[in-house]
């Protein structure tokens, strides 16, 4: 049986490539599977060789030590790769499909997932609604930043690729479709982004750019995107962004100003989440400072996309009340201006097949947006400590060297 690399959380700060076990088509017992999803059979399910592992924002939350993440976690919810195994009960997929993994996990089956709520079914966690591969507090299934890994409920979740060649050509951009591009576009999405509008964009990371980009597929007049690190915004600069460095220049309505002429923007998106540092030349962390922010500068009406992490366990922040994720947002500010704030994990399906049709035809370039670097699976925690120090490149990680040997 061939062996298993994979990316595993040992301590906060550190990762290691480890080999684990091959995948079965099955839940075995493991670091962060829930008790009672210990043994549980997917027959409905497939494993795949991986060909492409993306390594997220919420992967570093976790590495950072600011979950609750269990050592020996396997890391990693973007995937695509190729279908090795199908189970008994997979009708659609068959080996040698090239496919796309939401990192949503999904049975199809119970009233969220017929509601396109993929994000928060019923059946795979018992937690709470939701899950993802190789995340903390989800259930426990195994993540992708392997080469090897198991994807249950095959037929209903997996985005097949129609041409094998003409998506290995376009891979760096398809690998996108798993997470940060769906997210990202589901940011601007629920801002409400339409023709002709202005939109600030909180955060110039992967996610921060994705977005960017997607409010510039959705016809955006005008997209605005803040951030404390010159290098982030010089990459969303080269896409035709109008950028704002809020270590230099704090007061973020003023900068709106002078790029609209008013200070404020139609909708605004919060790609940064509960890590969030205060602007100016404070250092401190202010995990409530982006939607307060955003309040402030979204006009009365507007809507709040809010694709940026907050979480419900923060062992690492500053107060008790941090810790449980209770932040001192301005709710009463957003009720005055009836704003519109749309949370939560991304329903990656609602929206991969149309973003895949985009970037095959080249509508769509987000690999170019994100600056996609491909790094191999024993380079991935080097990746890890560059993309923590806020290099701005989005780490696709190659198992089999199929990306770079092309």
């Amino acid at each position: 049986m061939a062996g298993n690399n994979a990316v595993v959380f040992t301590k906060p700060g550190e990762v290691e490539v480890q080999d684990i076990s091959f995948p079965e088509l099955v839940l075995r017992d493991g670091p962060g599977v829930n008790p009672l999803n210990v043994g549980r059979k997917c027959n409905h399910g497939v494993i795949l060789k991986v060909i492409t592992t993306n390594i997220c924002g919420s992967d570093q939350h976790m590495v950072r030590g600011r979950t609750t993440a269990p050592s020996g976690l396997v890391l990693g919810h973007e995937i695509t790769g190729e279908v090795i195994e199908v189970g008994n009960d997979v009708e659609f997929i068959k080996k040698g499909d090239l496919v796309s993994v939401p990192f949503n996990i999904a049975c199809g089956r119970c009233t969220s997932c017929k509601q396109q709520n993929t994000h928060i079914c019923e059946n795979v966690n018992p937690e709470r609604p939701g899950s993802a591969y190789g995340y903390v507090d989800m259930g426990g299934w195994v993540g992708g930043q392997s080469e090897y890994v198991m994807v249950p409920y095959a037929d209903f979740q997996l985005l097949k690729f129609p041409d094998k060649d003409q998506a290995m050509e376009k891979i760096l951009d398809l690998t996108m479709l798993s997470d940060i591009f769906p997210t990202g576009y589901h940011g601007a999405v629920s801002a409400g982004v339409r023709l002709g509008a202005t939109v600030y964009v909180a955060g110039a990371g992967p996610v921060g750019l994705a977005a960017a980009h997607s409010a510039q597929l959705l016809g955006a007049s005008v997209v605005i995107v803040g951030d404390l690190n010159n290098d982030r915004l010089a990459q969303a600069r080269s896409f035709g962004c109008e950028t704002v460095n809020l270590r230099e220049h704090p007061n973020l309505a003023e900068q709106i100003e002078q790029i609209l002429k008013v200070p404020e923007v139609d909708c605004a998106i919060d790609c940064v989440g509960f890590e969030a540092h205060g602007h100016g030349e404070s250092k401190e962390e202010a995990p409530a400072i982006v939607l307060n922010s955003i309040m402030e500068v979204t006009k009365a009406g507007g809507r709040l996309g809010i694709p940026g992490l907050y979480v419900t366990g923060d062992p690492g922040a500053a107060d008790n009340d941090a810790k449980q994720g209770t932040l001192k947002v301005r709710l009463g500010l957003g009720w005055a201006k009836a704003h519109t704030f749309v949370t939560g994990q991304t329903p990656v399906m609602k929206y991969h097949r149309d973003l895949m049709m985009a970037i095959l035809s080249g509508k769509a370039q987000i690999a170019k947006a994100v600056n996609a670097t491909v790094i191999s699976l024993e380079e991935a925690p080097k990746g890890y400590q560059q993309f923590d120090s806020g290099v701005s490149k989005k780490f696709v990680i190659d198992p089999h060297n199929m990306v770079r040997n092309r």
